[in-house]
Formats: C-alpha cells, structure tokens, sequence
C-alpha cells in the first residue's frame, strides 16, 4: 500500500485521450455493476439496457482481489471477446480497450484469490517495490512541504494520446518482424516453465503470445523494426 498504484493508472488515464472509468472493487460489489443490466421501463413497457463502466477505453479495477470470483469473473468475457453479454444479447465495448488492475499483494483479510482463467487474460503483472532512498527522500519532501494531506493530482498531466494513436501504434507493433530463431526462443522458455519441477503451474499459450506481442512493443519504443533476444529476455518477468 502506498507506492502509487492507483496514481500511475490515472497518470496515464490523464494521458490518454480517450474514455477511462474506475471500479473500486468491494466484497459486496456484483457481476451487474461491472458489466450493466437491464432494467424494466414503466412508461414504455420495455426493458433498456444500462451498460456497466467497462464500456469504455482504459479501466482501472482497483483493488480486484477485494471482490468475490463471480464479479470478477465478470470481466472474462470483455476482456477476451470485446464485448458484453447482457440477457442474451452481445455489446461490443470501443476500441482500444485495456484493463489496468491493482492489488496489495501483502494484505489478505477481506481479499479472494484471482481465478487463473482471469489471471491468464492479463498481458503482464508488474510487481511495484519500494523506492529507493534518494527517491523517497525527494518524495517525502516535495508532498509535505506546503501540502495538506497527501492527495496526489494529475489534473497538471497533458494529453499525449488520443484514442486512435494507440490503435495506429498497435498496428505498428504488430508489424515488427520477429525472426524464427527468435520465436523459438520466446516459445521455448515458455514451454520450459510447464516442466519446471520447481514450478506449479507454468505458462499457458497465452502468455507466449503475449511475450511476443511485448517484446515487439519494447523493439518499437527501442527504434527498432525487429526483436532481438534481450527484448524477449527483459519481458519475461512481467
């Protein structure tokens, strides 16, 4: 707790010109208030569809160990399909769509453990540690110092992207040429962690494409219009 989490997810929510939306995620909250239901209109007779905050472009679910499996299992099918299924009928949600989750790893009092089928829908998990000395200093001093409290604001923050640049940038990492050899490395410590004695449970087809697809967006913020093996080796941890 407090290492700026939920900060770094409306930082880039502040960036991001397109639509964003926050859940806290609670023990109480229900599948229908992420996603939307439908309600009956007593004036017209028929049912209308309210749809949930994840029809939007970047969400941030914090705090998502703090709901039950049911909720949470809620963003399974958005975050696969793209779209919503709300009494039996299929709503896409705009693109670029991503999920941005935070959880305090430490606490368990009140938290449920994320289902894997969840977990392996996630691009990368980033493990945030505590800054270093000098770091903390300079933090300590530049929020007491004529500060009240400890609220951090971004409303400083300029909008860098817009909703269509990630879609174009996507398109240009989706692009950058990935040699065989390069690929078989990717595919290969993958496959190593399914045989790892030490190891539960290893890494799903999933997770190597998703190593592939991150390896080529570090080449393009490298320059570069292809992978190389350390762009695959800096990507494994996450």
């Amino acid at each position: 707790p407090g290492l700026g989490k939920t900060l770094l997810v409306r930082a880039l929510a502040r960036c991001f010109g397109g639509e964003s939306c926050r859940i806290q995620f609670t023990p109480d909250l229900m599948p229908t208030d992420v996603t939307g239901h439908a309600v009956f209109n007593m004036q017209s007779g028929e049912f209308e569809v309210r749809k949930g905050p994840v029809f939007t472009n970047l969400l941030l679910a914090d705090e998502i160990n703090r709901a039950p499996a049911k909720t949470q299992a809620a963003l399974l099918e958005v975050m696969q399909e793209r779209q919503v299924t709300i009494e039996g009928r299929p709503f896409a949600v705009a693109e670029p769509f991503m999920v941005l989750a935070t959880q305090n790893p430490i606490e368990q009092d009140g938290t449920y453990p994320l289902p894997e089928a969840e977990l392996d829908r996630f691009m990368m998990k980033v493990l945030i540690d505590y800054p270093d000395e000098p770091a903390e200093f300079n933090l300590v001093r530049d929020r007491t110092l004529d500060k009240i409290g400890d609220r951090l604001d971004v409303e400083d923050l300029q909008q860098l992207l817009s909703a269509q640049d990630v879609l174009d940038l996507q398109v240009v990492c989706a692009k950058v040429t990935v040699d065989d050899a390069v690929l078989d490395y990717a595919v290969r410590v993958c496959r190593q962690t399914r045989v790892e004695s030490g190891l539960l449970l290893g890494a799903g087809p999933r997770a190597t494409l998703a190593l592939v697809r991150s390896a080529r967006a570090r080449a393009v913020l490298e320059d570069r219009d292809f992978v190389i093996p350390d762009d695959v080796k800096s990507m494994v941890p996450a």
